[in-house]
């Protein structure tokens, strides 16, 4: 069959964006969906391959280039569904697909085993739809076989199965990819239509020179990587986009599009594990964390509790499981690798010395007390695994089995190489690590996590990347358990909020097809966590949030057009309710100090027929205006009937004020205290305006200004300016980039 009459098994639209052209699913697709992916989710991955694809530079074009993000949450299949889209690459006629794997030789074996079994690469009864090349080089055994399926794809009588997809999976080291450099700069590329896949995109890719106004080894390979191939889209796979989503727009890494994926079913992840009623989340004590100031020199008691609670889990399962799959604890203590086998030794020695005590006879006294332990355990685990866990009498008489059933395990390149975990071997595993576990490092089964580790210097995203704990285990969620230190725990649930917003919007920029650097870089992030690392992004970020004071814009004195608008808007608004007399003040109050208000007014209907139709010319109003309605949108998802109180300020009448030195802004814009002297009368008559508002609630105060010069020139009258206070208890702490174009 030529690769002009391509038949279409099973197309499949989307209509959720209209994208840059329209991939077809085809036999490699289905082909990859029926042997490696559970056939829930078929559609939900296709329909993704598809919309993420379309985005990118057709198949059909001979030179572009397109930058995608793809974002989702950790341990969620996001290596699942770039296999997915790279299938379908192969069904619309791209004739090589790269991989750019993690940074170290685990997770590039890893990868590229997973690739392999799950394209069915190795199966000699299936045609050639796919050549593999691992970290390939600029030599004649590799260019050969590649140039000579590239001519085959130029030539449109030849069927597909003379065709095969190049696909290439390469580490994301400055060697290796400078060898690929090498291999790509030897083979015509000219109208080869490419897919690069960049996993695990947020680390290693980006540029850690920005500031210097130079370029890192590994940042400068890529950007050779991509000069190489004239027609390719380069797609980002991350759960933590905060560092690509921070670039300057202009860098090459700076992501044009976003596609964010689902969780699919069964997931569990950081709103199952901390929410405040968790049962799953466990305190490590202070006095067990390990620091400079707390040297701890025997195993504390929270190490040996979540070991029987992973021994009752493994026993359990081996029971309902039937010895298939696995079962894995994980101890996280710290980056160093002397802590490492510190832990290591504490958790070998433990171990071994039960697997002793469960030898004596029934009747030693301390089997005795070690059934009992092990019983606190099954009575803790109980409270959230279903009816179907076996009683503890029948678990004791099996506990042996599953001893000898699990193996301790150090997982660092203490000893110069990471090495494998060969998960057939043992139903049990208990690993003890730090760094070659955080990202992309796939835990079988993981059920219990052990981290007595702080947040360190506060990255939110490499803080998230240790979540190894998050993943599809719904049957199992009941053994899991987090221990974590005080600390670590606030700062997930921190997370949870910030992860879930980010989505939220990044979301809706690709419902709505809107480009992705038109997005204002606004986070939810608590203020003791940084975003990313700071190394990489060119332009800087800042912590705040607008509570407990006004939010008044600094420029007032706009283009007419821009106070025309507004003063329309003000005066729409002001109709829709009706605003009497605010009775509350002293009876000597001037009429410049008396205010008409309306209170009770639905917060929904202020933002939605106000604060989002009033306009700004000023940078920095424009940012705090944005910070200002995250807020509020927070505010009203969490209370839906949060209530705002609105004044007229001087009910409706006008002030005089001049204009700053820079005649853009007010020096003052609120009325001050009267009388001022004496001292101990100050106030008494009226508190100034900053004092008129309503304590609990989002308050709004409308000012009309007629503005003059330096030199008492009257400029503009009637000018509208609205005034926000927010109260504290709607506080938000909220991170800001601005880009500058």
């Amino acid at each position: 069959m030529s690769k002009k009459d391509q038949f279409v098994i099973e197309p499949i639209d989307s209509n959720e964006d209209c994208g840059n052209w329209n991939p077809v699913v085809q036999e490699e697709t289905l082909k990859f969906l029926e042997f490696a992916v559970p056939s829930n989710a078929h559609k939900r991955l296709c329909e993704d391959a598809i919309s993420i694809l379309s985005k990118g530079i057709s198949p059909n074009y001979s030179q572009g280039w397109q930058t995608g993000l793809v974002v989702g949450y950790v341990q969620s299949g996001k290596t699942m569904s770039f296999e997915t889209v790279a299938a379908l690459a192969q069904d619309n006629s791209f004739q090589m697909v790269i991989v750019i794997t993690g940074i170290s030789t685990n997770l590039l074996e890893q990868s590229t085993n997973r690739l392999i079994r799950d394209f069915q690469i190795d199966n000699q009864n299936l045609s050639r739809r796919w050549i593999h090349f691992k970290n390939p080089i600029d030599d004649p055994s590799t260019i050969q076989p590649i140039q000579g399926v590239l001519e085959n794809w130029k030539n449109n009588q030849f069927a597909n199965s003379f065709c095969p997809t190049v696909l290439i999976t390469v580490m994301k080291n400055h060697i290796h990819l400078q060898n690929l450099v090498n291999l790509l700069k030897r083979i015509e590329t000219q109208g080869v239509p490419v897919l690069i896949i960049d996993d695990e995109a947020d680390q290693a890719s980006l540029n850690t020179r920005v500031l210097q106004r130079d370029e890192s080894t590994t940042y400068n390979r890529l950007m050779s990587l991509r000069h190489a191939i004239p027609n390719h889209t380069y797609l980002q796979y991350t759960a933590t986009p905060q560092a690509p989503l921070l670039l300057n727009i202009i860098d090459s890494l700076s992501p044009n599009f976003i596609h964010v994926l689902d969780a699919g079913k069964g997931y569990v992840g950081g709103k199952e594990f901390f929410d405040n009623s968790s049962d799953y989340v466990c305190v490590i004590p202070p006095n067990e964390v390990p620091s400079k100031l707390n040297y701890l020199n025997q195993p504390p008691d929270s190490l040996k509790k979540a070991m029987r609670i992973f021994m009752v889990g493994v026993t359990s399962g081996l029971i309902s499981n039937q010895n298939k799959g696995n079962r894995s604890m994980l101890v996280h203590p710290s980056h160093k690798t002397e802590q490492h086998q510190e832990y290591f030794n504490w958790v070998k020695r433990i171990f071994e010395e039960w697997k002793q005590i469960l030898k004596l006879p029934d009747s030693d006294p301390d089997r005795q007390d070690f059934i009992n332990d092990f019983n606190d355990a099954y009575t803790n685990l109980k409270r959230t695994v279903d009816s179907d866990i076996p009683s503890f009498d029948e678990l004791a008489k099996l506990m042996p089995a599953a001893f000898n059933s699990t193996r301790v395990f150090e997982v660092n390149a203490r000893k110069g190489k990471t090495p494998q975990v060969d998960w057939h071997t043992s139903y049990g595993w208990i690993l003890v690590g730090g760094q070659a576990m955080d990202r992309g490092f796939t835990i079988e089964g993981l059920t219990v996590t052990y981290m007595p580790r702080g947040i360190g210097v506060g990255h939110a995203d490499t803080m998230q990347q240790r979540a190894r704990f998050f993943g599809y285990k719904e049957q199992y969620i009941g053994y899991c358990r987090l221990y974590l230190e005080n600390e670590t725990i606030t700062a997930f649930r921190n997370y949870v909020d910030h992860e879930e917003h980010m989505l939220k919007e990044l979301k809706s920029i690709q419902q709505n097809n809107q480009p992705l650097n038109d997005w204002k870089r606004v986070f939810i992030l608590d203020s003791r966590l940084k975003p990313c690392r700071n190394q990489v992004l060119e332009f800087k970020y800042s912590h705040g949030e607008l509570s407990g004071r006004y939010f008044v814009p600094r420029v007032i004195l706009t283009p007419e057009s821009i106070i025309e608008a507004n003063r329309k808007t003000v005066e729409i608004f002001l109709s829709r309710n009706k605003y009497v007399a605010d009775k509350d003040g002293h009876p000597d109050r001037t009429a410049i100090q008396r205010h008409e208000v309306c209170h009770k007014i639905p917060l929904s209907e202020v933002i939605e027929n106000l604060l989002v139709k009033l306009r700004y010319s000023g940078a920095i109003d424009t940012q705090r205006h944005t910070i200002m309605l995250i807020q509020l949108s927070r505010a009203l998802e969490n209370n839906p009937n949060e209530l705002c109180s609105v004044y007229k300020m001087s009910s409706g009448n006008t002030r005089e004020r001049q204009l700053d030195d820079e005649q853009k802004g007010v020096k003052n814009l609120f009325q001050g205290e009267s009388p001022v002297h004496p001292e101990s009368m100050r106030g008494s008559v009226y508190p100034g305006d900053v004092h008129i508002y309503q304590k609990e609630n989002v308050n709004i105060q409308i000012h009309y200004l007629d503005l003059f010069s330096n030199d008492n020139t009257n400029l503009m009258q009637r000018v509208p300016v609205v005034a926000i206070r927010i109260p504290s208890r709607l506080k938000l702490a909220l991170v800001i980039q601005n880009q500058q174009k």
